[in-house]
């Protein structure tokens, strides 16, 4: 998918990666607009696709096994999304996220295509990098990008899929007794950690904020010298953009909600690191730790830490 220089109209911020200290465009070595990488689409293709508008500053969640659709392009497995975001907004910042279930994660690529569907922009899934979960967040797949639209830019499209390449990959994942220990500075246990395999659905989480009127860089991102916003093509738009189609907005019959999934059981190595952190906080009289252990063991899915805790207060453990 060649990248026409003269027709597209978007500028790029390569100023990247915000929710990943440390990481540059330079060390996953990719040019977001160098497109020749990105598997060929015909325009057709994206025409036939229903785009879900995106609203800024909220969250966009998709259940790709029940809410993506087929795309029938080789190399292309399993659902796709499809977003439409404004472009009259100013500077986006754009934050996509695949959660991991069950030991599962998709990963995600992401084409950036201008108003006229035309490839302006592509994220290959190695810049969504693993992100340990924290307090609100799970194991995650995560990137944030930046895309400042030319002048009569009125949308911009997003599609995300992964590739056949992906679904024969893996994620290495942190143990939640490793995290939990590397969170309050305690020492790290000698544990082996998960492995995520690389599924064709998942859970997408989108969300796209604007700058404009209120962002202003001061010194280098990072600490490092990254290159300037780069102009992909002119900024005259053509005269007539083309008008996707759009996911309904109106409200749709209200399906019954999904039972609360069942929470996995925790790795038996996990268990025994929490039930023995209790025993020693309790043995130490620190029986504010101790629930703070137990609250953390029954959240990841323990179901031997409360009686552990009991156990021990009273003299048993």
């Amino acid at each position: 998918m060649k990248m026409k220089k003269s027709l597209l109209a978007l500028c790029l911020s390569a100023g990247l990666l915000a929710s990943v200290p440390g990481i540059s465009l330079a060390d996953i070595n990719i040019v977001p607009q160098d497109v020749s990488a990105a598997p060929s689409i015909p325009e057709s293709t994206l025409q036939n696709l229903v785009w879900t508008p995106v609203t800024q500053n909220k969250l966009h969640t998709t259940n790709l096994a029940t809410g993506g659709q087929s795309l029938g392009v080789a190399d292309i497995i399993g659902p796709v999304a499809a977003y439409s975001v404004p472009a009259g907004i100013g500077e986006l910042t754009i934050t996509l996220t695949s959660v991991v279930e069950k030991d599962t994660v998709f990963a995600p690529n992401v084409l950036v295509l201008d108003q006229n569907l035309r490839p302006a922009a592509y994220f290959p899934s190695s810049f969504f990098a693993y992100q340990e979960p924290g307090v609100m967040s799970d194991n995650r797949l995560e990137g944030t990008f930046k895309l400042t639209p030319a002048l009569g830019q009125q949308k911009l499209y997003l599609l995300v899929f992964t590739t056949s390449k992906d679904a024969q990959q893996t994620t290495k994942m942190i143990d939640p007794a490793k995290a939990y220990a590397k969170g309050n500075g305690n020492a790290i246990p000698d544990i082996p950690d998960p492995i995520a395999s690389h599924g064709t659905t998942g859970t997408l989480k989108l969300r796209v904020k604007t700058s404009s009127g209120s962002s202003i860089l001061v010194g280098p991102l990072f600490g490092s010298s990254g290159p300037d916003p780069v102009t992909v093509g002119n900024t005259a738009a053509p005269a007539t953009a083309y008008a996707a189609p759009v996911a309904a907005t109106a409200a749709a019959p209200v399906a019954a909600p999904a039972p609360a999934a069942k929470k996995e059981p925790v790795l038996s190595d996990t268990e025994s690191y929490f039930n023995q952190a209790i025993k020693e906080a309790v043995a130490k009289g620190d029986v504010d730790k101790a629930l703070k252990l137990l609250d953390e063991a029954e959240r990841l899915g323990s179901t031997s830490a409360r009686k552990t805790f009991i156990s021990s207060v009273k003299g048993k453990g």
